[in-house]
């Protein structure tokens, strides 16, 4: 029942953000500025369409050999365009509002919708497999993720939930704010966000985080090729807050919990058993 709910969830937003139609058949062409979207692609089946990517894009590992043209906030419309793409996809914020006018202005379709909950992730992949020929696909792959979801809620139900402060930098400090994707994998994972006010990702000083106090401390700053910098108890500053001086931290260096696509429900999983070792998550 709770997937069936997703999917058809899932079908609405996908209809209500689905782009300008596209080519009349299924693009042969694709290029992805975005992990998530790239992931998507491949986890649905389109991924022998992908001819170009972010450089951020490293997962599945076959699109190490793709050619990369740019990252979030510069990709380049010449080397895109050099790919000569049926369908430019990425994720929503300002720079993908630019590069996808810039597209559009030159008849090039794209497809940059938002991904900041798990039911816009969903209808990201729905609406990716409508507008390549994979749907069937990408409906399978939202009733995996809803199925993980589930099977996670039920490991964590009645446990404690403690408030949790998702750090995703250190310098400066960057975590989840409450309007963000990472704020409802922590809500999902059986805890709560120790920050309660502010945009999606805002940036901090270490004084707030120790007005916040928070129960435990999820480091991910460490994940994707952030650094392998963690939180120590000794750390200047850090050393005031009782979560670090007694040892509540926990680093996550696993991706899976920064993308907004197909392995979510992997990142769940990974969030849930960080904020409660002692129990059996699948």
């Amino acid at each position: 029942m709770l997937a069936r709910r997703t999917l058809l969830l899932a079908l609405s937003l996908a209809a209500c953000s689905r782009p300008a139609p596209g080519p009349a058949h299924a693009p042969a062409r694709i290029v992805s500025l975005s992990p998530s979207t790239t992931e998507a692609l491949f986890a649905i089946g389109a991924g022998a369409a992908v001819v170009g990517r972010s450089r951020y894009c490293d997962y599945p590992p076959e699109v190490a050999h793709l050619p990369v043209v740019g990252g979030y906030v510069d990709a380049s419309l010449e080397t895109i365009l050099a790919l000569t793409p049926d369908l430019v996809v990425g994720a929503r914020g300002p720079a993908g509002r630019a590069i996808a006018d810039a597209l559009t202005a030159r008849g090039v379709a794209t497809y940059f919708p938002l991904t900041e909950s798990m039911a816009e992730i969903d209808a990201m992949l729905v609406g990716l497999g409508e507008l390549t020929g994979h749907a069937a696909e990408a409906v399978a792959v939202v009733a995996r993720i809803a199925a993980q979801r589930a099977a996670v809620a039920r490991a964590v139900a009645g446990a404690p939930r403690p408030r949790v402060l998702f750090v995703f930098g250190l310098s400066p400090i960057v975590v989840a704010g409450p309007s963000s994707f990472a704020n409802e994998m922590l809500r999902l994972a059986g805890g709560e966000n120790a920050l309660l006010y502010g945009r999606g990702y805002p940036t901090i000083a270490l004084e707030r985080v120790l007005a916040l106090g928070p129960d435990m401390v999820v480091d991910a700053a460490i994940a994707e090729g952030h650094g392998g910098t963690r939180i120590h108890p000794g750390d200047a500053g850090w050393r005031e807050l009782a979560a670090v001086r007694e040892g509540r931290v926990v680093g996550i260096a696993d991706e899976a919990v920064l993308r907004p696509g197909p392995r979510i429900g992997d990142g769940i999983a990974a969030l849930a058993r960080a904020i409660h070792p002692g129990l059996v998550v699948p």
